[in-house]
């Protein structure tokens, strides 16, 4: 069996994807730019972000490393967990959601199960936000008990 050369054939294989790597990369460069949200005044830790206090603005630094809110809905409703300068990006990891239940204050506790409800008052061990599984102390028998927090701000009770 004869096999004929296919070395020309792979130069210009070659050729032809670098060249077509590097137009598909030039558009989506510019294209990668979008916008940014940056606070117009300085916002302290524990300042929940409204529509005032924020804009939004084109990225004109294409050295800019991701991890910023690009859009204001991202960061509207979220508390700042530090220091936000104005005209500065806005990093996604220095905002969370509000709190829904506070440590120390009251809450109801519900379990649910079999037909069966029960309900019950607690004090949250530590803050959280709507989705968190925390750890709750029961008041009347001061067992310590751990649930997900509702968006009603009650504690689901979850089964051992």
């Amino acid at each position: 069996m004869m096999f004929r050369p296919t070395k020309p054939l792979q130069g210009l294989f070659r050729a032809a994807v670098v060249l077509a790597g590097l137009i598909c990369a030039v558009p989506a460069a510019q294209a990668g730019r979008g916008t940014a949200v940056v606070p117009e005044r300085t916002i302290y830790p524990g300042e929940e972000l409204l529509a005032d206090m924020v804009r939004e603005v084109d990225v004109t630094n294409p050295n800019l490393r991701g991890g910023y809110a690009e859009i204001t809905s991202e960061v509207l409703g979220k508390v700042t967990t530090r220091t936000l300068l104005p005209g500065r990006t806005i990093p996604v990891a220095a905002l969370r959601d509000s709190w829904a239940v506070e440590r120390g204050k009251t809450v109801q506790l519900v379990f649910s199960g079999n037909g069966l409800t029960i309900t019950a008052a607690g004090t949250p061990l530590e803050n959280a936000a709507i989705g968190d599984f925390i750890r709750v102390r029961n008041i009347e028998s001061g067992l310590i008990v751990s649930g997900t927090v509702m968006d009603n701000g009650s504690i689901r009770v979850a089964a051992k």
